[in-house]
């Protein structure tokens, strides 16, 4: 195959379409395509931006795949329209807003992390926080969608949620089963508000909530699921192997595990996602993305045996085990 310099390019200036996505999604372009196509103009009048400003992002978004555009009228293409024109369930406008804002400003200063390998942090105010909670929350909405739309969940009664960050995982899986009741056993600082999202899905008798600092807690019991959804990244090696430990003191024979994070590969080609956010996690605040060969001997040496290994669209992949 001949070489091209096209790849490289693409790659190096990446960053203009992420900050045009984020300008578009902030001035409201997408949603003023929610009801139909329109011309520059009306797009202009319905974001109050200028017009050369307005056709120069709805191009971009267009030569992206984000909008259709013909005879002079810009369109919603169809993952635009449910994840970005605020007519589906999930808005990721919020997401892309923190990506825009926080992450990019963290990323101005990856070069130090990769010189030093030492970890980054953030510095906010109440407000920012705030603002990176509302980002982060939304792509574990995200996140949590697709889980949900990736397995059926028929088969179990006594789930256990374990030192997650975010009901949504189990709230998606006990709407597909209204049999299945699950125990959350979370830190105290993300155990508040899973009552209320239990209570706001309608699943509040099923739900049963516990506080414990994940990487000690031992919550026991005899559950045929477990979930562990964003946890392996948050902590070390040895804090890991407690946690899978633990999870399978809690598990009964033949339990199945969902263990949801990003991997980095050993295959020959790499996920991009994964790695991508191996940078964003440690560049952000130092948190690691481990290898999935790491990951895969901490289960086998905790009584785990791993089947099979899930990819989730645009969100992390998930390791499903069964209790040996």
């Amino acid at each position: 195959m001949t070489a091209t310099p096209e790849r490289i390019v693409d790659i190096a200036i990446g960053f203009m379409g992420a900050k045009q996505l984020d300008a578009a999604a902030r001035i409201g372009l997408f949603k003023a395509l929610a009801d139909g196509p329109k011309t520059v103009g009306e797009l202009a009048a319905d974001t109050q931006h200028a017009e050369r400003q307005v056709r120069t992002l709805a191009d971009a978004m267009n030569s992206l795949g984000l909008l259709g555009r013909a005879d002079g009228a810009y369109s919603l293409e169809a993952d635009a329209e449910k994840y970005l024109s605020g007519g589906g369930e999930i808005d990721l406008t919020p997401f892309i807003a923190f990506l825009g804002d926080i992450s990019y400003r963290q990323w101005l200063g990856y070069g130090d992390t990769v010189d030093t390998d030492e970890a980054g942090s953030l510095d906010l105010d109440a407000a920012g926080w705030e603002f990176f909670l509302d980002g982060v929350m939304t792509y574990n909405a995200l996140h949590a969608e697709q889980f949900g739309e990736a397995f059926d969940f028929s088969a179990y009664r006594n789930g256990l949620d374990f030192g997650g960050l975010a009901a949504g995982f189990s709230i998606a899986a006990m709407r597909q089963n209204p049999e299945l009741s699950t125990r959350f056993v979370y830190a105290p600082d993300m155990a508040g508000g899973i009552a209320e999202a239990a209570a706001a899905a309608g699943l509040a008798d099923r739900v049963t909530v516990e506080e414990g600092a994940t990487e000690q807690a031992e919550p026991g019991g005899d559950h045929d699921l477990v979930l562990l959804t964003h946890v392996l990244h948050r902590f070390d090696e040895a804090q890991n192997r407690a946690i899978l430990t633990a999870s399978r003191g809690a598990a009964a024979d033949g339990a199945t595990l969902m263990l949801l994070d990003f991997f980095l590969d050993r295959d020959s080609a790499q996920r991009s996602i994964d790695a991508l956010h191996a940078g964003e996690y440690f560049n952000i605040d130092g948190t690691v993305v481990y290898p999935i060969e790491q990951v895969e001997a901490w289960l086998a040496d905790t009584g785990w045996k791993i089947d099979r290994l899930v990819a989730l669209p645009g969100s992390p992949r998930v390791l499903v085990a069964t209790a040996v």
